[in-house]
């Protein structure tokens, strides 16, 4: 039976009863003869029980849940109310009733997703044998589901499975979902891992101060640290390190050394600095050093990593590129490494970088991003062997027209077209191809319905995801074109952006409302190509777009900062008028010239800006002499803003093509002068 006949066969109602919770359940399922054409989802009524039913859940009436199951049975959306029904009791569930569910509605965005949900939750409780029941049905798991599916494994069956994460969170310190760090403190006990493993965690635990993790990790290295040694540390580490000098060199206190350092930091890294400065010239004067290499070096990781975390409040400086420098020796996680790294892109220190990069894991190391930084810094040596590698990898990147990609282009002459903007001829057969497809079937029903946006989305994301696995570009260029002629652009641009190697600019870069926009960006002085690549970072198109904060509108406009405009345009505010298209379009361009002459008519900096704020742009802004404008963006302090100017500037360069003005991405973005 083909996979969309199995998922359109008459389907009888998933009850959950006693029986079904002790994992004893039927179902019965009358199997439907399709002809040789592709199904027609046209006439299907599911859709139209799917508000009510969604009602339903929300006020956890799993009676009415029922009925809508009997209602929906032989319809697309038939496993909604009994996914919404089972998600109400996840926790008592038996992992047949899941499994059974999931096997029912095989390939479906819902299957996978109660076999996530059910995994997370066992997780939790510390089920793990009813996570590795299910594991297998999690296929496209976000990172708290692949933890939680790592669990499972790590605490019987196959460790192997677990440490397939272990790069992702074995010395992690930055902030991750809460089942990775039971991943990672669980894993202590994975027979795969070695005594350097753990070592390697500890000192990450006492950089960060993590003392459960500390007590565990010394334990098993056989050199167990108190609790009570770590508060008494905590709460005065300066006293800690008066006794250190006079102690003998132990295990134990090269490990206390470096708690003692990190809480020091904490408090004030300049300090912490001027600390670790005069112990190691101590120790240097002493015939038997208390302070050991290893210790040295990793004290002075503990500063560099600290010191970068405060260059918005404190302002860049390069002796962070020292501190990292003198630690060299000591392995580096990827946080660590891309710390070193961007301080070094900061102050052109090009052999660092170099240093910084090869301190990554290989499979980190071939990332666009840092690929392009290797040839950026291999472009200063004076070694002809290093100049070619570097034009090497411009040559490769430039394939792409992604941020690195256009920079890259521009190191070797290339020049984006960008085509015209008209939109590809989609064959009907593709159309139709695509229509009879059960996962595309769902996500415009959902928006044809006007459900919830966020199951019309997820639907639309699994669908693509499933054409990518089958390699069917036309599938996905169809429906982008069909999500686009319907208004839908924020989907539209998800399957191109989303598909390696498919560029259809036309669908991925949609102009609309470009009267206004060209209009009102040339009244007030901006480039319409950068007005629309803020419009499609912030909004992606969708009007009726709301932050989390209160931004909203296409230019996603902050209601003090409408205010804000609208008194100095001599108008009375009104906050409908604000969030409308026109208004909020004339607002945004006016705003971005705003900043614009705030920073230096910089577009860089003016981008920066409008994410961040004026003030904080200009914070980031090199002390003395000018900076190349990849290089700031590299080092802005917040991965947000970092993330949105690099969006920015990429869409902004498209969008010239777009619009027959063509300006390359380095020319665009120019060079960032000081800011004193």
């Amino acid at each position: 039976m083909t996979r969309s006949r199995i998922l359109t066969r008459a389907k009888a109602p998933f009850a959950v009863s006693i029986l079904a919770v002790l994992g004893i359940s039927q179902i019965a399922c009358a199997q439907i003869s399709w002809p040789g054409s592709a199904p027609d989802y046209s006439s299907d009524t599911s859709i139209n029980y799917f508000n009510d039913a969604s009602a339903a859940a929300d006020r956890r009436d799993s009676g009415a849940l029922y009925q809508y199951e009997q209602m929906m049975g032989n319809g697309l959306f038939a496993m909604y109310p009994a996914y919404w029904r089972l998600n109400n009791d996840l926790s008592t569930l038996n992992p047949n009733v899941v499994t059974q569910f999931a096997s029912q509605f095989s390939g479906s965005v819902m299957a996978e997703k109660l076999a996530a949900d059910y995994a997370e939750t066992k997780a939790q409780s510390g089920d793990y044998n009813a996570v590795r029941q299910v594991a297998n049905y999690v296929h496209n798991a976000d990172d708290s589901e692949k933890c939680a599916v790592a669990l499972g494994f790590n605490n019987g069956g196959d460790p192997m499975r677990a440490m397939s994460l272990k790069p992702d969170v074995w010395l992690t310190t930055i902030k991750q979902p809460a089942l990775c760090n039971q991943l990672a403190t669980a894993m202590n006990s994975n027979p795969m891992i070695n005594n350097t493993d753990r070592k390697q965690r500890l000192l990450r635990m006492l950089r960060v101060g993590k003392t459960g993790d500390i007590m565990t990790l010394s334990q098993s290295l056989g050199t167990p640290i108190a609790y009570s040694e770590l508060s008494e540390i905590q709460l005065n580490p300066a006293s800690f390190i008066t006794r250190f000098g006079a102690q003998p060199n132990s295990i134990k206190n090269q490990y206390l050394y470096l708690y003692a350092i990190g809480r020091m930091a904490d408090k004030s890294y300049r300090e912490a600095a001027i600390q670790v400065d005069y112990d190691i010239k101590q120790d240097n004067n002493r015939s038997q050093k208390l302070i050991n290499d290893d210790t040295r070096r990793y004290a002075y990781r503990i500063l560099g990593v600290k010191r970068m975390n405060y260059n918005t409040d404190d302002g860049f400086n390069d002796e962070a590129v020292t501190w990292f420098r003198n630690s060299l020796g000591e392995s580096f996680n990827y946080e660590e490494a891309e710390d070193y790294a961007m301080a070094a892109i900061r102050f052109n220190q090009w052999n660092d970088l170099i240093n910084a990069i090869g301190n990554m894991d290989n499979a980190v190391q071939q990332r666009d991003i840092w690929q392009y930084w290797l040839a950026r810094a291999y472009e200063q040596s004076n070694d002809s062997g290093k100049k070619s590698l570097a034009r090497q990898i411009y040559q490769r990147l430039a394939n792409k027209s992604d941020y690195y990609g256009l920079l890259a282009k521009d190191k070797v002459g290339q020049r984006l077209n960008a085509g015209s903007t008209a939109l590809p001829n989609v064959p009907n057969s593709d159309t139709n191809r695509m229509l009879s497809d059960p996962h595309f079937a769902r996500a415009f029903a959902l928006y044809n319905a006007s459900a919830n946006r966020s199951y019309a989305n997820r639907e639309w994301n699994w669908a693509v995801k499933k054409a990518r696995d089958n390699n069917d570009s036309q599938l996905i260029v169809a429906a982008a074109k069909y999500a686009y002629d319907k208004g839908w652009l924020d989907r539209a641009i998800y399957a191109i952006d989303s598909t390696e190697g498919l560029n259809a600019f036309s669908l991925s870069h949609p102009m609309p409302h470009q009267n206004q926009v060209v209009s009102y960006s040339r009244q007030v002085g901006i480039d319409p190509a950068w007005a629309y690549g803020i419009m499609r970072q912030e909004s992606r198109f969708v009007t009726s777009a709301r932050s989390g904060v209160g931004a909203s509108g296409l230019m996603q406009i902050m209601p003090d900062t409408a205010k804000y405009i609208a008194r100095n345009l001599g108008e009375s505010y009104s906050d409908s008028r604000a969030n409308t298209g026109d208004t909020n379009i004339r607002y945004g361009t006016w705003y971005m010239s705003d900043i614009m002459g705030k920073l230096n008519n910089q577009p860089v900096l003016a981008t920066a800006g409008y994410n961040a704020g004026p003030n904080k742009a200009k914070r980031w802004q090199p002390t003395y002499g000018s900076l190349a404008a990849d290089q700031y963006v590299e080092t802005i302090a917040y991965p947000e803003t970092r993330n949105y100017v690099k969006r920015v500037m990429e869409n902004a360069t498209i969008y010239s093509s777009l619009l027959g003005a063509n300006t390359p991405i380095s020319q665009r973005m120019g060079t960032i002068p000081p800011g004193y």
